[in-house]
């Protein structure tokens, strides 16, 4: 137990408390503003629970999808006819509807285009030149033509009699084009390669914006770096290729026996069987498919929020079984160039793709879909409900990583799905920290290297970045790995290895997974069911993690043995600098090359700025380091051990011989000196026992009050400093 100055309602807090003890500038560290209560900004509603499940009127609107679309891949244009069936769910009538046209992006005096620097961005079409954007030929509601309003990349339909709630059904039909661009925001496009051009195709069609509890409907612009927010449905694609094309999208391939070869069917056969890799199309196979014309590829996928596809005469095809945990099966495909081929590069795509979905899906949450296909485009990677896109010239160690990140993306946002253009972080963060236990996972942690988090500390708690909370639209480009990524990654591998523990995080990560699988959570409801499920108080963490950008700067401040003697024991002293606070590991080395740990709990924390503790010992001790393991990024490491070679030694006392009771005129006080194990307490008054650290001369200091004790040589007298005042005491 921890003290504050026992003597503050003594007649002595009249001296203690006046001039320079006031006056001292307050530390840096506020626990008060850690750990004040009322974090959360509305408590429970009908549609959200304060534990953080779906309340018990949760509702969700819907949109299914009939899509039939055809590529003319001398053009580079997509021309297509979306007919979506839209559900009301929600207790409101809907006068109007709001879709997303994302395409948009791409015309020249798009908002995107706008926000892009002379020094270019990873958004946009990178400079290209072309007629980019939607080209809306009709749209209908219910069989007949509808007013309409483009605005940027929305578009808004007025219904001309109000939707009703709790079920109504909207019927839209919308006539499009557009041309791809090469380079769509590293989201999609046209890679050209020596047998034809690989289109990767998404945010191809009119899709429902989301109409929630939050917000109601959900119309941010798509400007590029933020990603999407969706409702779920069940889609049918029919695509419509040059015959020489194969097509892989997400779902499931309805007429696989018309569009491709007796033999590459009895291929797919053996693959759905086999966990090896099995070819379905060779390379020695392309370009001998001389067919002209056309073909249409009919896939079919359901529960989901999107779809993507990719078309190619240059593909080469493979593809593997997946295991899942009921005993169902789903399949691994890849899809790529031979400028991709290897066993060092993508010719091991497909048991990357194997690898991820049955880890995830065994740790987490049952993969959902019939396929995952991987595509090697020119993206740098980007995911879609049973489909990726990553970059043709990946290989090894990257080519696991982007397509282990891609498909961990088919957990979130694509099972759970949370709003991407606000909360990147919801998706790009929690992605980046399962990948980590994913790549420690796979193939006996081939391309695992252990991190070390404390060193990250100066790079993820930089002045220069914004919060975790800020939208991705709302941050500095160059900021957005770190934001979306990595510091929201490593929030959550602190909050499973440091402050939870594995246990109890997997079991609450899990629930999360489960309560929201295909719902839309907002971060409170993240936090809410960590906290429900953990049994834990969290919201320090979330203050300081997410929404501020409060450090992490612990030390270790002094180490002394008890009274001199190494045999007696040692006693450390740790502060907590920075403003957010973290449970502390202490590691005592020993010269004989044994260690000792010690778990300092948060709410050490919770009212005080350093700790002193004991230690039970007889060896001597060569160092104490906190965070021995390197599980939390720290911004200045040098304070973070003490030898104690670098310590003045403390001559040897017995405390005994300083017990006793001192009386003073001037404050008509006195004070007690006990003894109790080796450790010598003071008590004023009435007041609780405070312990006191000695340090050498006949000196003993109470640290957390900055006070100060000096006993004569006789021990009849004794002198309290604080700041700058002294008092004297008689023994009496």
């Amino acid at each position: 137990m921890n003290f504050k100055l026992p003597i503050l309602a003594s007649a002595m807090a009249v001296f203690l408390f006046s001039g320079s003890a006031l006056a001292q500038e307050a530390p840096k560290y506020d626990y008060a503003e850690v750990f004040k209560p009322f974090f959360y900004p509305q408590t429970g509603t009908e549609t959200r629970s304060a534990s953080g499940q779906p309340g018990h009127a949760y509702w969700q609107n819907s949109a299914d999808y009939n899509l039939n679309v055809s590529l003319n891949d001398t053009k580079n244009e997509i021309t297509g006819t979306a007919e979506i069936t839209y559900t009301n769910n929600s207790p409101d009538k809907l006068g109007f509807l709001w879709l997303q046209l994302d395409q948009n992006l791409f015309s020249k005096d798009s908002r995107g285009n706008s926000v892009v620097p002379i020094a270019g961005s990873r958004n946009g079409a990178h400079g290209e030149e072309f007629d980019g954007g939607y080209r809306i030929k009709s749209v209908q509601l219910d069989g007949k033509d509808v007013k309409y309003t483009i605005t940027d990349t929305r578009m808004q339909i007025d219904l001309p009699k109000e939707l009703k709630a709790k079920g109504g059904i909207a019927k839209i039909k919308i006539d499009y084009s557009f041309v791809s661009p090469e380079y769509g925001s590293d989201r999609m496009g046209v890679q050209q390669t020596k047998n034809g051009k690989v289109f990767t195709i998404a945010q191809w069609y009119p899709r429902m914006c989301v109409y929630d509890d939050v917000l109601g409907w959900n119309t941010m612009p798509y400007l590029g770096a933020s990603e999407f927010y969706l409702e779920y449905g069940n889609i049918i694609a029919n695509i419509t290729v040059p015959a020489n094309h194969y097509v892989v999208a997400s779902g499931e391939l309805l007429n696989e026996k018309e569009v491709y070869s007796k033999e590459e069917n009895n291929r797919w056969s053996q693959a759905r069987n086999s966990d090896k890799t099995v070819t379905i199309h060779s390379e020695s196979e392309i370009g001998k498919n001389n067919a002209s014309g056309t073909k249409t590829w009919k896939f079919k996928i359901d529960q989901a929020r999107d779809f993507a596809w990719a078309s190619s005469s240059a593909f080469v095809l493979d593809a593997a079984r997946i295991n899942l945990p009921s005993g169902k099966k789903s399949l691994a495909i890849s899809a790529y160039p031979v400028e991709s081929e290897g066993e060092k590069a993508w010719g091991r795509s497909t048991e990357y793709t194997k690898a991820a979905i049955e880890h995830y899906s065994q740790k987490w949450y049952e993969y959902t879909y019939p396929a995952a296909t991987n595509v090697a485009g020119n993206e740098g990677g980007m995911e879609y409900p049973g489909i990726v896109f990553c970059h043709m010239d990946s290989k090894g160690q990257g080519l696991w990583g982007v397509t282990d990140h891609e498909f961990g993306h088919n957990w979130f946002p694509m099972i759970v799905g949370s709003n991407e253009r606000l909360f990147a972080w919801m998706d790009e963060g929690f992605n980046t920290f399962i990948n980590g236990i994913s790549t420690e996972a796979f193939n006996k942690g081939e391309y695992y290297k252990k991190q070390d988090m404390a060193k990250a500390g100066s790079f993820m708690m930089s002045d220069n970045l914004e919060p975790i909370m800020v939208g991705p639209d709302n941050m500095r480009e160059a900021s957005i790995g770190a934001l979306a990524y990595y510091k929201p990654g490593a929030g959550m591998s602190i909050l499973r290895e440091t402050i939870l523990g594995p246990e109890k995080f997997d079991k609450a990560f899990r629930t999360y997974i489960d309560r929201w699988a295909f719902k839309h959570p907002t971060p409170w409801d993240f936090f809410h069911t960590m906290e429900n499920v953990s049994g834990e108080e969290l919201n320090w963490f979330w203050r300081g993690w997410f929404f501020n950008k409060w450090k992490i700067d612990q030390a270790v401040k002094n180490v002394k043995y008890i009274n001199g003697d190494f045999k007696n024991g040692v006693q450390i002293t740790v502060e907590n600098l920075g403003q957010l606070p973290m449970p502390t590991t202490v590691q005592l080395k020993f010269k004989d090359g044994t260690t000792k740990n010690i778990k300092i709990p948060v709410e050490v924390w919770k009212r005080n700025k350093q700790w002193i503790f004991k230690v039970d010992s007889d060896k001597e001790v060569e160092i104490v380091k906190l965070d021995p393991d390197s599980k939390i990024p720290d911004i200045n490491m040098k304070n973070n051990s003490l030898a104690l070679s670098d310590i003045k030694p403390v001559d040897k006392i017995d405390t005994k011989d300083f017990s006793g009771t001192y009386g003073s005129k001037e404050t008509q006080l006195k004070i007690t000196f006990i003894e109790k194990n080796g450790v010598l307490y003071g008590k004023a008054g009435r007041q609780e026992e405070f312990p006191l650290e000695y340090s050498g001369d006949n000196k003993f200091i109470f640290d957390q009050e900055n006070l100060t004790i000096v006993f004569s040589k006789d021990k009849k007298e004794i002198t309290l400093k604080d700041g700058g005042k002294e008092f004297k005491f008689t023994k009496e």
